[in-house]
């Protein structure tokens, strides 16, 4: 399904994967805009790793979000609040985001959730982010 106003996993803020759409699903759901399909895992999965990167609760974040400001307004919000990431630590996360579903712990719950996408996408799809792409009708990143 298309959201307007989400942007991809894939799409980086300050170097970080799922930064922006972590923030742009804290606003939609604040604007009453975020798909109930969204709502169960919000502060959960990928959003979750990324608090735990910065040190700070998700419903802090959301707080501040709900504050307003830029991304990069609310990033350097998380560095004062919580902590800074080392590069490699960021490095880290975001190989571990981009390939989270691929021969680790979650593949079988990604190979469920590709049936659900349909037939089409069986063998092709590897990991969430390209799940995601492919579910809200991004071309995935397959290889």
């Amino acid at each position: 399904m298309n959201v307007p106003g989400l942007r991809s996993p894939y799409d980086q803020v300050g170097g970080l994967c799922h930064f922006g759409r972590m923030l742009d699903k804290i606003r939609l759901h604040a604007a009453g805009k975020l798909p109930v399909e969204y709502c169960e895992n919000l502060g959960g999965g990928f959003d979750a790793a990324l608090c735990r990167l910065f040190n700070v609760k998700y419903d802090d974040l959301v707080a501040r979000v709900k504050q307003g400001g830029t991304d990069e307004d609310i990033r350097q919000w998380c560095f004062e609040h919580g902590r800074t990431p080392a590069e490699h630590e960021v490095t880290i996360l975001n190989d571990f985001l981009r390939k989270r579903g691929w021969n680790d712990v979650a593949s079988d719950r990604l190979a469920e959730r590709v049936k659900q996408l349909g037939p089409q996408w069986i063998g092709k799809i590897h990991t969430f982010f390209d799940l995601i792409e492919a579910d809200e009708d991004r071309q995935p990143r397959c290889r």
